[in-house]
């Protein structure tokens, strides 16, 4: 932990001194909701996001905040190890091109609905109102990249093997769960008279409500569709190296969410804790953080921290935002930074800037900041990299 801040009602634990002075804010309000129980922690990796910061865990009494969970719910990340410690360019570049070919990213979905036992199963509309107007397109959705940060990459990790990591999340299913949940909990809080600014972006349902009982259910099926999404495509990627490259076999998926809220036992009490852009870190929990697309990702074992409600960052977390870096950014320099390290990737115009490596921040310095959260067990080197 770097400082702690204790102007608020309620402590801010820091694992970073660089934090933007919007999501410092973003922070205070968490600090001072009436709900919030014991402290806020906020990771290395923190910047700004809806309401809440991303890289921010909230710990709530018998309270859930849906943007405090966000709209991606269920994003996260799976990895697996294969029997290759090489893989030529000339392979590589094979597998890239199948993999674009048989995964859709960005907008795009599969033409056909995807095998509906592959999908977490749902309940009655009552249950899961938005789930089942959203679950015929998503049977289309499932196995896709989905925009943004989400990437499928090839690494090679000093454990002397070559890995496959996949970044994604529940596609429009979860925005859609996400935005419908937060304007009811808007108009509540409205009806209420709630203490909690409207500005602050952080309307929240009481667990015991009707609402916060939908949302969870919700929530919870988007958790599973986004794992499920992440099997799908990691099942086809392996076919993809099974089609090119000869006798490789895959070792068991790691696989860790870092946008939901679940029920959990914290300093000898039951809350909801929100992980936004956070993963679960409990004592010998095998997890993901992931850097850019230029640098270092690390399979970790989390070291049970109870002071950041045993969790640690999902990621090296955004240094600017996506149109400053657009901006800012150098086309030929960033594009350069990565050829000279041989990655097979897809920076072309300045349009995906947004996700060169200089868009993020030093994962060095988040991984060192973050020390007595996780133990690094495998150090992992791009090689090639698909982004949505």
């Amino acid at each position: 932990m770097k400082k702690i801040i204790s102007e608020e009602k309620k402590p801010i634990k820091l694992w970073l001194d660089d934090i933007e002075e919007s999501a410092m804010q973003q922070a205070r309000n968490l600090a001072n909701l009436p709900f919030t129980f014991k402290h806020v922690a906020i990771m290395p990796d923190s910047h700004l996001g809806y309401g809440m910061p991303i890289g921010g865990i909230l710990a709530a009494d018998e309270t859930i905040v849906p943007n405090a969970v966000g709209v991606d719910i269920g994003c996260g990340m799976c990895a697996l190890k294969t029997n290759y410690s090489q893989i030529s360019r000339n392979n590589l570049e094979k597998i890239v091109n199948e993999i674009k070919r048989i995964v859709p990213v960005g907008f795009n979905w599969h033409k056909q609905a995807q095998n509906e036992q592959l999908l977490p199963v749902k309940s009655d509309k009552k249950e899961m109102p938005v789930v089942n107007e959203q679950y015929d397109k998503a049977l289309h959705q499932a196995g896709t990249l989905g925009g943004g940060n989400h990437f499928i990459e090839i690494q090679k990790g000093n454990d002397g093997f070559i890995w496959i990591m996949i970044h994604s999340g529940s596609r429009n299913i979860g925005k859609r769960v996400a935005e419908q949940y937060n304007k009811i909990a808007v108009n509540l809080n409205k009806k209420w008279s709630s203490t909690v600014p409207k500005e602050w972006q952080l309307a929240f349902l009481p667990i015991e409500t009707d609402e916060a009982h939908q949302y969870f259910n919700e929530m919870q099926y988007c958790v599973e569709f986004a794992f499920a999404n992440r099997k799908l495509m990691m099942e086809n990627v392996k076919k993809i190296f099974t089609g090119i490259l000869t006798n490789v076999t895959f070792a068991d998926m790691i696989n860790i969410a870092h946008n939901y809220a679940a029920r959990e036992k914290h300093f000898g009490q039951n809350v909801i804790v929100h992980r936004k852009g956070a993963t679960r870190a409990y004592e010998n929990e095998i997890g993901i953080i992931p850097g850019s697309m230029g640098t270092k990702s690390y399979i970790v074992q989390g070291l049970g921290n109870p002071e950041s409600f045993k969790s640690c960052s999902h990621g090296a977390g955004r240094a600017m935002g996506r149109k400053e870096a657009q901006r800012k950014l150098n086309l030929k320099a960033e594009i350069e930074l990565m050829n000279s390290q041989g990655i097979i990737h897809g920076i072309e115009s300045v349009k995906q800037l947004d996700e060169a490596p200089t868009a993020y921040k030093d994962i060095d310095i988040v991984m060192k900041n973050q020390n007595d959260l996780v133990e690094i067990l495998v150090e992992l080197k791009p090689l090639a990299v698909v982004k949505g």
